[in-house]
């Protein structure tokens, strides 16, 4: 079981587990590979509405050929060209990924990890990667890495404000391989090699609360986090849970199936669980095809930073009445993407569908209204079961 402290991030510090900084926007995920024949200037030129592109770009190589005084990298221009081409469409989530960019994508959404194993900060105005906490029998832990220490030098290049985006991605590699740091703990400063490895990530964290009510926090939706919450449930109803509080404050989002998934567990069979519209405005509704499982009453903790993928199972289980709604509005975001794997291994994720409640009421820019709202004191330095206000009021709701 994790420690109170380790409870109570929910996600408030950028988290890079297994060392790769996801700087991940707020999102929910449908997983589909498709392939085009090639992935060059002249075919996305050759597209609708897109005329003149290829030949600008062709005048502004001929400048840089006959005055930049370096060489160029076509391989890096090319990138960066299709980045900002993709960005002109105004969509934040809506991305070109690099064929590396996107195995971390895919990896990531499908809860596949390698590393070192730890929660850190990255602060890019001073240059710092603070450990937030290794990850228990990580090789972080095992190195001796601990909460507050520095990482100063990665294979031995010093970090700084300039490169502290690369160093923090560059402490990321393949399975088998080491890294060579350099970590400051206080006045002493030390190197170790850690070896990197592959790391089953937890996405659920569960205990039993007074009174039998079993509590799940589950942190993502990220691949295996259904699985996962269903081991959790069991186990506490096995251990005698006669009502279930479930945590989806500070859960960005994931994959859409995962939390589809968790909804088949509780919402009668045939009852809408979602309803998406694409850019045709064709309508697509799923429905639960299994019977429940959990028949227990349950309360479910939202936020300002309970977003997508969340906003849709807290929306499925208030429109069907299977869960009471408690803490504050959601972030809003009702958008989904599909994440495209194309045929050099780049990738685009793209916005694909709108959703909605089962009660069809908007929550793009609207998010999700608790049926009860609470907030958290603002002048609380670590939150604890105690003074969690939110919580306090789930239990007072079951009991």
């Amino acid at each position: 079981m994790k420690t109170e402290k380790g409870q109570r991030i929910y996600r408030t510090v950028m988290l890079i587990i297994i060392t790769a900084l996801l700087a991940s926007l707020i999102t929910a995920i449908i997983m589909n590979e498709r392939f085009a024949s090639s992935l060059n200037i002249g075919n996305i030129a050759s597209g609708d509405g897109t005329t003149g592109i290829e030949s600008a770009l062709a005048s502004i190589r001929t400048i840089l050929e006959d005055e930049y005084i370096g060489e160029l990298d076509d391989e890096q221009m090319l990138e960066m060209a299709i980045k900002g081409y993709v960005a002109g469409v105004g969509d934040e989530y809506t991305v070109y990924y690099t064929p590396e960019e996107m195995s971390d994508q895919y990896d990531t959404a499908m809860g596949n990890y390698v590393g070192i194993g730890i929660y850190m900060v990255v602060n890019y105005e001073e240059g710092t990667i603070t450990v937030v906490e290794p990850m228990e029998g990580s090789p972080a832990a095992e190195a001796g890495l601990k909460e507050g220490d520095l990482i100063t030098k990665v294979e031995g290049e010093e970090v700084t404000p300039e490169n502290v985006a690369d160093m923090s991605d560059k402490i990321k590699g393949t399975e088998g391989t080491n890294v060579k740091l350099e970590i400051k703990s206080g006045d002493e400063t030390r190197e170790v090699e850690i070896e990197r490895k592959r790391i089953e990530v937890s996405h659920i964290d569960s205990r039993m609360l007074e009174n039998n009510i079993a509590y799940i926090q589950i942190s993502d939706f990220d691949g295996g986090a259904a699985k996962e919450f269903k081991e959790n449930y069991t186990s506490l109803k096995d251990q005698g849970a006669t009502s279930l509080i479930i945590d989806l404050r500070g859960n960005g989002g994931g994959v859409v199936d995962e939390a589809i998934d968790i909804l088949e567990m509780i919402c009668d069979k045939g009852s809408t669980l979602l309803i998406e519209t694409d850019k045709k405005s064709n309508e697509k509704i799923t429905e639960s095809e299994e019977d429940p499982i959990i028949d227990i009453p349950i309360v479910v903790l939202v936020n300002g930073s309970s977003a997508s993928a969340s906003e849709i199972m807290a929306g499925a289980l208030k429109d069907n009445n299977k869960a009471t709604i408690i803490g504050t509005q959601t972030f809003g975001k009702g958008v989904i993407q599909t994440l495209m794997r194309l045929s050099d291994g780049s990738g685009l994720k793209v916005t694909t569908e709108e959703y909605c409640t089962p009660n069809r009421d908007k929550i793009n820019e609207v998010g999700i209204e608790p049926d009860i709202t609470v907030e958290l004191p603002n002048d609380i330095e670590e939150l604890t079961d105690e003074n969690d206000t939110q919580l306090q009021r789930a239990i007072e709701e079951l009991q």
